[in-house]
């Protein structure tokens, strides 16, 4: 997945071929077939990867109790606008704006992945869509610290649409 991943810093999903792909993960063709079904299995893995990631990151930084509870909020708000910033994958998923040069990490109707590699299982448990990845982070900070965490959580998504002066995390610090 990370050959897959890299092949999007230098073109669009839609010319990435899985020879090259295999050829790059030093695999066989035939190796990301078995393990993806399909270039669309693929991609659903890679999506599904990258969400998860995503929210270990938050994780992360709800785990951390060092700091006071607003530091933690302001925490997850700048965890989401530095990930976003970082990866294009994320930036799609967090905001449900996806570019013709992104997979799009749903599945195409009719076709099965045939599959049975672990990425791909859990890959076919389904992608968050924006609103879905934006409430499993509202729950996690709401579990994690104790308050109403949606504000906080769209105040970044806003950052990284709209990017302001200064820092996410003092505007959520501002905000409690």
């Amino acid at each position: 997945m990370d050959a897959a991943y890299t092949s999007l810093a230098t073109r669009p999903w839609t010319a990435v071929r899985m020879v090259d792909v295999a050829a790059a993960a030093g695999v066989s063709r035939q190796t990301l077939y078995n393990e993806f079904g399909s270039k669309d299995g693929l991609a659903r893995a890679l999506v599904r990867r990258e969400a998860d990631g995503f929210l270990a990151g938050v994780d992360r930084v709800l785990a951390d109790r060092t700091g006071a509870d607003a530091d933690r909020l302001a925490g997850v708000a700048e965890w989401i606008v530095r990930a976003a910033r970082a990866n294009v994958l994320v930036r799609a998923l967090v905001t449900g704006c996806w570019s013709e040069r992104l997979p799009s990490g749903r599945p195409v109707r009719g076709l099965s992945a045939g599959a049975a590699g672990v990425a791909q299982r859990r890959a076919d448990e389904g992608v968050p869509g924006a609103s879905e990845l934006v409430e499993l982070v509202r729950v996690r900070v709401e579990e994690g610290v104790g308050v109403p965490g949606e504000v906080v959580v769209r105040v970044a998504v806003s950052w990284v649409v709209a990017p302001g002066a200064g820092g996410v995390g003092e505007v959520v610090r501002r905000l409690l």
